[in-house]
């Protein structure tokens, strides 16, 4: 999707500016956003409705060329849904991404982009 990548850019030029910690939220903020997006759609695709925006995390990983997003959620029928993501090489322009969303502990979703702009051989 566009829009992660987007995020992911956003957030990883903004790590490498120091004094803008301001940026750098509003930069997780939108990845975090991003992927909650990308996640409903996904689901949405699949038939599967989830109770409301997944809470999305980035735990620190400790290295620039590497970004990981954990996101947990809840089906309208109270399954829980929890999206692992990580970006390598994100500090370049063409990081490699990977996605990774489970439904009751079930893949239900395991490819390279989440969302609207995912190519279908990407799906």
């Amino acid at each position: 999707m566009k829009a992660l990548r987007a995020g992911l850019m956003a957030a990883l030029l903004v790590c490498t500016l120091s004094g803008c910690e301001l940026m750098q939220r509003i930069s997780d903020g939108a990845y975090r956003n991003a992927v909650g997006d990308g996640t409903v759609a996904e689901l949405q695709k699949r038939g599967i409705r989830l109770a409301g925006r997944p809470s999305c995390e980035l735990p620190a990983t400790g290295d620039e060329s590497l970004v990981r997003v954990r996101c947990t959620g809840r089906t309208t029928t109270g399954v829980p849904v929890v999206v692992s993501g990580e970006a390598t090489q994100a500090d370049t322009d063409h990081p490699r991404e990977q996605y990774v969303i489970t439904v009751g502990g079930k893949p239900v979703v395991d490819q390279d982009c989440l969302g609207l702009g995912c190519s279908p051989a990407s799906s």
